[in-house]
């Protein structure tokens, strides 16, 4: 099976290295990539939002019905590249640009909710400020506001502060504002074809910048995988709940979901609630989960790509854990600062052994060979275990070998977890 991966992150790094282990794969290949994509994968530099660039270079690589493009980030997917690919004959893991207004609009999300019954958050949308003001009234403190569109994960702000509220509400635009849902928050993901749903292990991630939890938002500074604290029915009470509601909901409506769902869920005192879905893979999520998973990955996408799901065999998992550490550009989430060297990740790869590795998000090759900064968040140290403890310290070990001048790091991923897990 020939493979083209589209996006350029530390998720697409993760799931091209998981697709070039798969013995099934005789040809990987991504748009546009990064620098440590290039170690297992064949970069194309094509425009990853410009579906008809992006069908003709699959169709230009020779990819037919046997083989598969997967898309990674979400706003190819809001753009139409899964459809435009999918037009010309190509099976896709990825929705449709209507099936992905699920992540496209926290509203629309919100209506599918309702029509689905699926528990969620009580929510009003807002366009004008006499709204928001009587949305917030009616919550008070803390008070959540959403960006309606894509945000790149950061469109999110959870305040005691009204006149911040306020503020980010107004900036937005369109925004939706809801309850505040107590309790620790749980990504699971679903693999689907439309019909059925498959899903994966759940993780959870770190989304402020700095240890505690404090700090502005993120995209997400680091996961682990299991959860050792969460309740072992949990993933069957989301997949009946949740999942194959919303799926079943989509299908009715005449917009088929078939890919990635992802939903991001509060485990709360009156039970778990939806706080939103995504229509792809996670980051830094996807990074612990297909560490852990044991099943080859592309037979899986392709299987949900084609309808062919239901008779997918049940899926395989390493009974150890996975942590990954997401080392940060200096100033961000701010205004990152670019084009700062990487150094040491060769003595990750020469030291640390085949339990560690590093996963390139923001990286690029400059003029002399050498890898430097690209983004934001710029590289995600991944390591398995037999257990959470373990699978830490691999991975800052490995954090330790890495140098990038200004960067920074949470130092407490998964440390709660991994305490109370061997506490247990």
């Amino acid at each position: 099976m020939k493979v083209l991966v589209i996006g350029g992150g530390a998720r697409e790094h993760a799931l091209c290295r998981s697709l070039s282990l798969d013995p099934d794969v005789s040809a990987l290949h991504c748009a546009p990539g990064n620098a440590g994509i290039a170690e297992v994968a064949t970069l194309h530099g094509v425009d990853a939002q410009d579906g008809a660039a992006v069908a003709e270079l699959a169709l230009g690589l020779g990819l037919g019905a046997d083989d598969l493009v997967v898309v990674g980030p979400e706003a190819p997917l809001v753009a139409g590249v899964a459809d435009a690919v999918r037009e010309r004959g190509v099976p896709v893991f990825g929705p449709s640009a209507r099936a992905a207004e699920l992540e496209g609009s926290k509203a629309f999300a919100k209506d599918v909710m309702a029509a689905a019954g699926v528990p969620t958050a009580r929510a009003y949308v807002c366009t004008t400020p006499e709204e928001v003001d009587t949305a917030l009234d009616a919550f008070g403190p803390p008070y959540v506001v959403k960006d309606d569109g894509l945000a790149a994960g950061k469109g999110v702000v959870v305040t005691e502060d009204v006149a911040a509220a306020k503020a980010h509400a107004l900036a937005c635009g369109r925004v939706v504002i809801e309850e505040f849902l107590d309790g620790p928050e749980v990504s699971l993901f679903a693999v689907t074809d439309g019909e059925t749903v498959v899903p994966l292990q759940p993780a959870q991630d770190f989304k402020r910048a700095h240890d505690n939890d404090e700090g502005p938002n993120t995209g997400g500074m680091g996961a682990y995988s299991p959860l050792p604290w969460a309740d072992p029915k949990l993933v069957d009470e989301v997949l009946a709940s949740v999942l194959q509601p919303t799926v079943d909901e989509l299908r009715r409506r005449g917009t088929p979901f078939s890919g990635l769902l992802y939903a991001g869920l509060a485990i709360t005192s009156r039970g778990v609630r939806v706080i939103e879905f995504n229509a792809r893979f996670g980051d830094p999520e996807t990074q612990v989960v297909l560490a852990r998973l044991r099943t080859p990955l592309a037979g899986l996408l392709h299987a949900a790509a084609t309808g062919r799901l239901a008779a997918f065999p049940p899926l395989r998992w390493d009974e150890g854990a996975a942590v990954t550490v997401v080392v940060a550009a200096a100033n961000y989430p701010a205004s990152p600062r670019t084009g700062d060297v990487i150094e040491g990740l060769a003595d990750v790869a020469a030291q640390d052994g085949p339990e560690t590795y590093v996963l390139h998000a923001g990286t690029r090759a400059d003029d002399d060979g050498r890898v430097v900064s690209a983004g934001g968040r710029v590289l995600s140290v991944t390591a398995t275990g037999t257990d959470l403890a373990q699978a830490r310290e691999r991975a800052y070990r490995a954090v330790g070998r890495i140098s990038l001048p200004g960067s920074h790091h949470r130092s407490d991923i998964a440390l709660r977890a991994a305490v109370e897990s061997a506490g247990a």
